[in-house]
């Protein structure tokens, strides 16, 4: 929960799964040498380049920092089979690295992205896995873009979302989950369209929606 932790913690899937969230979702990078790590950007505050950098070195930078970049596997860890795991790729490149630390996990997920090229490229790699196309504006077809990633989840920034998108996702057999909800007269309003999840900073506030 970014509000009470720094986001991409362990600290913070920590405090959003005890107030009961049903889904975890981070974002995922990988070093030089291959490890996911999980973290926002793909640049940390001291300029080190994750993509550049082996995983050794990307802790050394990081120092007393290192505790808030946790590789996917510690995530997957402390998830388990207590809530579903949402795992946006924004690394290059670097979705079979992904999926080799996913397919040990003891517990539900689904990967998403704004690079729906690369949720096209898993979705040949793999047809029963669960994926999802990210959008910050819509494209004229939808359930074009569905049909040619192989994505069941869409995950639009929420001011976009009407009754006809989650309509027109839900006849395609998919999920509208909305991001970023930090607001409970949004998620009040998103509730009534019919959407299948809401992404937020605290799980508390959507609580109450």
């Amino acid at each position: 929960m970014p509000r009470l932790a720094t986001e991409n913690t362990i600290a913070s899937f920590a405090l959003a799964l005890d107030a009961g969230a049903e889904g975890i979702e981070l974002d995922v990078h990988a070093t030089r040498d291959g490890v996911v790590i999980v973290h926002h950007d793909p640049v940390l505050r001291n300029g080190v380049v994750i993509a550049d950098t082996s995983f050794a070195a990307l802790h050394e930078s990081a120092g007393l920092d290192s505790t808030k970049l946790p590789t996917l596997g510690e995530v997957c860890a402390l998830v388990q089979g207590r809530a579903e795991l949402f795992v946006e790729i924004k690394g290059a490149a670097i979705e079979r690295r992904v999926l080799e630390v996913l397919r040990r996990h003891e517990g539900s997920f689904a990967i998403h992205s704004f690079d729906h090229g690369l949720i096209a490229r898993i979705h040949a790699l793999d047809h029963t896995l669960r994926l999802g196309v990210l959008f910050e504006e819509l494209p004229v077809e939808l359930s074009g873009v569905m049909s040619a990633t192989g994505a069941l989840d869409v995950w639009p920034h929420a001011p976009l979302i009407t009754p006809a998108l989650v309509d027109e996702v839900h006849a395609a057999a998919g999920r509208v989950l909305a991001w970023t909800v930090n607001d409970v007269t949004m998620a009040r309003r998103l509730a009534t369209y019919g959407v299948d999840g809401l992404c937020g900073d605290d799980v508390r506030l959507l609580g109450s929606a």
